[in-house]
């Protein structure tokens, strides 16, 4: 199906995430390379999760968890449903699929996911690590 909204830039992701604060944090944009750093957390009493969001114009959004580190989290075991492990790059939505397009703004899609994603972890861990409930994958 054709998606007849209009991608959005590096410049106009950036103006988003400043005006809306949704995602209060700061970034960068240099060269169509966009960067935002925010802290989130996934429910009132979970820990602050540093979340970098980064993003070259016209490609794939990718979140990383800065700190904590997750891997120490988690006593050094595999972490689920990630790209790379240190640092922690989460799998967040199948590229290729629609569920993220270049018209869809980052804190209305990518940012909401990874603090959805921090929720499942945070159920990964306290469950025994031995389920992911968080889908995907």
């Amino acid at each position: 199906m054709f998606d007849a909204r209009r991608a959005l830039t590096a410049a106009k992701q950036y103006h988003l995430l400043q005006a809306r604060n949704r995602f209060p944090g700061r970034g960068s944009l240099r060269a169509g390379q966009l960067t935002w750093v925010t802290d989130v957390a996934p429910t009132p009493l979970s820990r602050d999760y540093r979340v970098r969001l980064k993003y070259q114009q016209g490609g794939t959004p990718e979140i990383y968890v800065d700190d904590p580190d997750l891997s120490l989290l988690a006593d050094g075991d595999w972490l689920p449903h990630v790209y790379s492990q240190v640092p922690a790059r989460l799998c967040l939505y199948l590229p290729g699929t629609r569920e993220w397009t270049l018209a869809d703004a980052f804190d209305e899609t990518v940012l909401p996911w990874a603090v959805l994603w921090l929720y499942y972890f945070e159920d990964w861990l306290t469950g025994g690590m031995t389920e992911w409930r968080g889908g995907g994958g």
